[in-house]
């Protein structure tokens, strides 16, 4: 099992911290991860991404040229990642905020209404969450149970009050996506 995944948007939209949490899933999990941000200058508005390995086998590099998933929050991030998705691949699209569609007929592309859901669920900060509870659904990269367990480290002690309504997304964001 290999997973090269890619989240890109502006700082602000939780990018490193959906990185975050599954790179530790991953660990806890016993599996072998990388984990490698990249951002502006700037830490609110600016563009984000993160990639993310998860795998079975040792990670040679944290470099992906070619994503197995895409995880995009925002227009910039669709122009860039969209045509690095590797064929066979996966574009996890947040179509709240992302208008355009994807003209690859070798990809699959999952929209999530994400902000629109996290407005609805009252908390606009969970978009992410829930963006990851449909890609968690999809891969089964990592149990929905190692993330919730892994919140408890990406957040700051002060912001543990919002790990059940962050669950709550991420099941939300599963939902959307069961077949």
């Amino acid at each position: 099992m290999l997973h090269e995944i890619i989240i890109a948007g502006f700082g602000g939209q939780g990018v490193l911290s959906m990185g975050q949490l599954i790179a530790y899933s991953g660990m806890l999990e016993d599996k072998q991860v990388s984990w490698m941000p990249s951002y502006g200058p700037e830490q609110r508005g600016g563009t984000a991404n993160v990639s993310v390995i998860v795998s079975d086998e040792p990670v040679g590099s944290p470099v992906i040229a070619h994503p197995t998933v895409a995880i995009v929050l925002n227009k910039p991030s669709f122009d860039i990642f969209e045509p690095m998705v590797a064929p066979g691949g996966v574009l996890i699209v947040n179509s709240s905020l992302i208008s355009d569609k994807s003209k690859r007929d070798d990809i699959t592309v999952v929209e999530v209404a994400a902000t629109e859901l996290a407005a609805e669920m009252g908390e606009l900060k969970i978009a992410n969450s829930v963006i990851l509870g449909a890609f968690l659904e999809l891969t089964k990269v990592v149990s929905p149970e190692s993330v919730i367990e892994s919140l408890k480290k990406v957040l700051p002690e002060k912001r543990h009050n919002l790990i059940p309504v962050n669950k709550a997304a991420l099941e939300k964001g599963a939902e959307l996506v069961k077949i």
